[in-house]
């Protein structure tokens, strides 16, 4: 399947297209794959922290697991969304001495990120690609793709609120005996994609 198979759909004779089951995530799969980074993620901000959702990573990445979760104010991702970070970086050891990076437990060389934003306007969490190595390939013009698989995301998300399905919080991840599993993620059938995201996303 090509980039353009798992992120280009378009509509066909109606305003409204149906996504595939599985399509949200092997657009992000794709994504990843297309920019040649180890990880994509989509993360949300709930009770004070990041919880990762969504994880696809390359075989030897570094291991994250959905469910887990870590002090929002110590990541990444809040520090781009508030803009004390960039959402492009195409190598973090470059980054002037200005700029607060928090300390990370892993190497991390290009990190590019973007808010994921819900129908309703409130700011569910980030959408997130990395690598250990920095990768020269990855340039500013790939956050638009970040950005319209970021919509994707909020499409599903939406979708789920809309039939009352939430994932767990940390509070009731840490209080279950049983393994995590995503009910957003499990979740399958039509998602429909508005007008303005019935274009291409990536290039084949």
């Amino acid at each position: 399947m090509t980039t353009s198979d798992a992120i280009g759909m378009q509509a066909t004779g109606s305003q409204n297209a149906a996504l595939s089951e599985g399509a949200v995530e092997e657009a992000l799969h794709a994504l990843r794959a297309s920019l040649t980074l180890d990880v994509v993620f989509v993360a949300e901000f709930i009770e004070g922290q990041r919880v990762f959702r969504f994880v696809d990573g390359t075989p030897g990445a570094p291991a994250i697991e959905p469910g887990t979760g870590h002090d929002l104010e110590a990541t990444f991702c809040q520090r781009v969304v508030d803009g004390r970070m960039p959402e492009f970086i195409p190598d973090v050891s470059k980054l002037g001495a200005d700029v607060d990076v928090p300390p990370v437990p892993i190497r991390i060389g290009t990190h590019i990120s973007t808010p994921v934003v819900l129908q309703d306007g409130s700011i569910f969490g980030t959408l997130c690609c990395f690598s250990t190595e920095p990768v020269p390939r990855v340039q500013q013009q790939d956050m638009a793709t970040l950005k319209e698989c970021a919509k994707l995301v909020a499409l599903k998300l939406d979708q789920a609120l809309a039939k009352g399905i939430r994932d767990p919080s940390p509070t009731q991840i840490r209080a279950s005996r049983a393994a995590y599993a995503s009910p957003v993620w499990r979740l399958r059938g039509a998602w429909n994609l508005n007008a303005s995201s019935q274009r291409s996303w990536l290039e084949s």
